[in-house]
C-alpha cells in the first residue's frame, strides 16, 4: 500500500567557509554540429567518477524527529542500497552545526530542519545545497514550568532553543512576536532566548535556570516527564492540518552533481526506512532508541519514546509550502534578509523512485 505520510506521528551562524563549486559539463542537443574535445573529456570523466566507489558521509541528529535516519542506519538500509560505496555517519545537535559541516566538506548529505536548510541555500546564493526529500512532520513544542500559563508569564524570563537560527529557534521567536513579545539575537528583549544543546536545556530546566524551551522530540517529552514541565504550545496546532516540515534531507550540490547515483541510493534507503517504520513501529522505535544510545551513551526510557513517537509523522513529502512559511517567519524575526527559496528543491530523483514504487509524487516550490 502506498501513501505519502507514515504516522504513529539561523545570527546567521558562523561565516561560511570557502566553498568551491564544480562547473557543470555543458551538454549539446543532437542537432549540434560539433562539441569540443575538452567538453567530451570532461563529461566522460564525470561519468566515470560517478561510477567509481565513493564514501558517502551522512549527517543526522540523535532525535526522534530523525527517526528514518536512525532506522536506516541501524537496519543497514543505507549501506545496503549504497552497495560498494562506503557509508560514514556523523551526529549533530542542531541544524546550523550540520550546515557548517556541509560547507566545510565534512559531510555530504544530512537530515536537517528547514530553517538551516534555507539559510545555507541563501548564504550560498542558491549554489551550495539542495533539499532532495522530506522526512518528518511535527514533533516540536514549547514546554514551560508549571507556573507559566500564557505568553505574558514569560516576560522577563529566560527560555531556550537548540541553536540560534535553527528550526525551533525560529518557531519560538515567531510565536513570541505574535504574542507581542520582542526578542533579539543577543538574548535581550522582553523574553531572553538562550540557545543551548538540548541536554543542557533539560538540566537548566530541572534547576529552574530557564522557564521553558521550544525543542524537538524527544526533548519536549523529557522536559515534561523528567523536568516536571507542561506543554504550553504544541507547534502542530499552529499549522494547517497540523502538518509542518520538521526534518528534510539536504545534500551538497557539489556532491549531488558528482555522485547522483550515490544520492539516489541514500534516497532508496530513506524510503526503505519509511516502509520499515510503517510495517513495524515497535521495532522502528527500538532501532531509533539503539542509535540514540550509540550517539549519546544513554537510552531513552520507553515511556519517553512512546509518547514522543505519537507526535510525529514520517513522510517523504517535503511539505514545501510550510518551508516557505518558515522562511517568511525567519525573515520577520530578523534571522534572514529574504524569504526567497526558489530553486532549493531537487526532487527529480525522489519522484522517479516514487513512481517505481507506485507512490504519490511530491512538489517543491
Amino acid at each position: 500500500m502506498s501513501r505519502p505520510t507514515r504516522t504513529p506521528r539561523l545570527l546567521a551562524f558562523v561565516a561560511l567557509l570557502g566553498l568551491g563549486m564544480v562547473a557543470l559539463a555543458c551538454s549539446k542537443d543532437d542537432s549540434s554540429s560539433s562539441s569540443s574535445s575538452g567538453d567530451k573529456a570532461s563529461t566522460s570523466s564525470t561519468a566515470k567518477a560517478s561510477a567509481e566507489p565513493v564514501t558517502v558521509r551522512l549527517g543526522y541528529f540523535p532525535n526522534i524527529t530523525h527517526g528514518p535516519a536512525l532506522v536506516g542506519i541501524h537496519e543497514g538500509l543505507f549501506a545496503k542500497r549504497l552497495g560498494n560505496n562506503k557509508l560514514e555517519v556523523q551526529s549533530y545537535n542542531a541544524g546550523p552545526a550540520a550546515v557548517e559541516a556541509l560547507f566545510g566538506d565534512a559531510v555530504d548529505i544530512t537530515y536537517i530542519g528547514p530553517n538551516p536548510s534555507i539559510n545555507a541555500f541563501q548564504k550560498s546564493q542558491g549554489d551550495a545545497v539542495r533539499i532532495v526529500s522530506g522526512s518528518t512532520s511535527g514533533g516540536a513544542s514549547l514546554v514551560v514550568a508549571k507556573d507559566i500559563n500564557s505568553a505574558k508569564d514569560l516576560k522577563g524570563k529566560t527560555v531556550s532553543s537548540p541553536q540560534l537560527g535553527n528550526t525551533q529557534d525560529v518557531a519560538l521567536r515567531t510565536w513570541l512576536k505574535d504574542q507581542g513579545l520582542q526578542t533579539d539575537t543577543s538574548g535581550g528583549g522582553d523574553v531572553s532566548i538562550k540557545p543551548q544543546e538540548n541536554a543542557d536545556t533539560l538540566t537548566a530546566f530541572k534547576t529552574g535556570a530557564i522557564a521553558g524551551a521550544w525543542v524537538p522530540e524527544p526533548w519536549a517529552t523529557r522536559l515534561v516527564q523528567e523536568g516536571g514541565g507542561k506543554v504550553l504550545v504544541d507547534e502542530a496546532t499552529l499549522w494547517p492540518k497540523g502538518q509542518f516540515v520538521t526534518t528534510n534531507i539536504l545534500v551538497s550540490k557539489k556532491f549531488l552533481d558528482a555522485h547522483p547515483e550515490a544520492v539516489k541510493a541514500v534516497l532508496e534507503g530513506h524510503l526503505d526506512a519509511l516502509d520499515a517504520i510503517t510495517a513495524d513501529p515497535a521495532k522502528a522505535k527500538a532501532d531509533a532508541n539503539a542509535e540514540i544510545e550509540k550517539a549519546t551513551q544513554k537510552k531513552l526510557p520507553d515511556a519517553v519514546i512512546d509518547a514522543a513517537w505519537q507526535k510525529l509523522s514520517f513522510t517523504y513529502d517535503p511539505l514545501a509550502s510550510t518551508l516557505q512559511k518558515s522562511a517568511s517567519n525567519a525573515k520577520a524575526v530578523g534571522l534572514l534578509p529574504s524569504d526567497d527559496v526558489k530553486g532549493i528543491y531537487e526532487l527529480a530523483q525522489l519522484n522517479a523512485l516514487l513512481k517505481e514504487r507506485n507512490e504519490t509524487s511530491v512538489k517543491g516550490l
